[in-house]
């Protein structure tokens, strides 16, 4: 068995790309921290739609941009890294251009800027995730993406801050919000491309896997769309459930939501180096327990009621924060490590393409469950997470 992986603070900006693409990512995550919480509004305050044209624009902007993913992958597996990673914040500073050139009432040209948006956002990840496993292997390679992912959630957490400080400023704040976006998309574009990171065109010859059985990659994939119903937890399910079902202040749901990403950001690289001493496919296998017994919490926390559900929900948060980190943590990892060097873009473009439909789909399938009662929103996805944690460890 593996020992636990000792990584310096300087290593690790080394294994993620080097400083000035720590710098751009920092500065990439504070824009995209900037853009989230105000692109409805927006839509609705600035532009003068209605909140479900608005709403639909949107979440047919991210679905589109998955689109993107099978060229994206095939670039990728030409040698391209820190072009790619450059292009993905380039696409997002030309939708965000396009919001203040929106005319009052444009859903056509909104819808564009969303599918820029959405764009640059499917492509990031695995194009951030390649370059990572470009420059840095094995466990190092692990807790760069981790550190990768800390600093990314750090970025969004002050960027929804001051987007939010600046929501009171009335449409001229959002308008020069999404100026100051659009400069710090272009700004890290610039950073990316300036680290010059390219690698030569594998063959299948060039083949190799890690030092792990490969489990099916399909199941892996179908897994991972089960498992990343995690990430919108505390964003979508547990507000719903502590405002409509609890009749919670909503100063929970806020209180979750911090927590989370405060752990996130200060345990990510920790945890994932101490679980480095076991084999990935287990550890994402564990997540998904944990995640499960995270939702099984849930449901005896909300069938305490008005009063102490709150706190048990809120304290519940907490191991399906865990669950979230080690499966942030080894997900990406196990997909990289298993993949043929010379398919490795494409691979990660598949995973993308997973992840980003999960996301896509878990706000619908959350909010139709909720409605239901308790058991069927948590017993259904620990059930279907139970499951997907089988398929990986088998």
């Amino acid at each position: 068995m593996p020992t636990t992986t000792t990584i310096r603070p300087r290593g690790l900006v080394r294994a993620s790309g080097g400083p000035r693409y720590a710098v751009a990512l920092a500065v990439d995550a504070l824009g995209t921290g900037l853009l989230r919480p105000f692109l409805l509004l927006y839509g609705v305050t600035v532009l003068g739609l209605s909140a479900p044209v608005t709403g639909t624009a949107m979440t047919v902007g991210v679905l589109a941009g998955l689109g993107c993913m099978p060229p994206v992958g095939r670039w990728l597996d030409r040698g391209a890294r820190s072009t790619v990673v450059a292009a993905s914040m380039l696409v997002r500073v030309l939708g965000v251009a396009l919001l203040p050139a929106t005319p009052t009432g444009n859903v056509w040209l909104f819808a564009a800027a969303a599918l820029f948006l959405g764009i640059g956002n499917q492509a990031w990840p695995a194009a951030h995730a390649a370059l990572v496993a470009t420059v840095a292997h094995g466990r190092d390679r692990d807790a760069a993406l981790a550190g990768g992912r800390a600093l990314r959630n750090a970025g969004l957490g002050v960027g929804a801050l001051v987007a939010t400080a600046c929501l009171t400023g009335g449409t001229t704040a959002l308008e020069a919000l999404a100026v100051v976006t659009g400069l710090a998309y272009l700004a890290a574009a610039g950073l990316a491309w300036s680290v010059h990171v390219r690698a030569r065109p594998a063959t299948a010859k060039d083949s190799h896997r890690d030092d792990e059985p490969a489990p099916r990659m399909r199941a892996l994939l179908a897994a991972n769309v089960i498992y990343v119903f995690c990430l919108n937890v505390p964003e979508i399910a547990l507000p719903l459930v502590l405002v409509t079902q609890l009749h919670a202040s909503p100063v929970w749901s806020a209180a979750v939501f911090v927590a989370n990403t405060v752990l996130v950001v200060t345990i990510q690289v920790p945890v994932t180096i101490l679980m480095s001493r076991f084999p990935r496919r287990s550890v994402l296998a564990v997540a998904g327990v944990v995640l499960t017994a995270s939702y099984l919490g849930f449901l005896a926390a909300t069938s305490l009621g008005h009063g102490w559900g709150a706190p048990a929900v809120a304290a519940v948060s907490v191991v399906c924060t865990l669950g979230e980190i080690v499966y942030a943590g080894s997900a990406t990892a196990l997909v990289t490590a298993l993949a043929p060097a010379h398919v490795l873009g494409r691979t990660l473009a598949r995973f993308q393409l997973s992840t980003g439909f999960g996301l896509a789909a878990s706000p619908a399938v959350i909010t139709a469950l909720a409605p239901h009662g308790p058991t069927a929103l948590w017993g259904t996805l620990a059930t279907a997470t139970l499951l997907s944690a089988a398929a990986v460890a088998h």
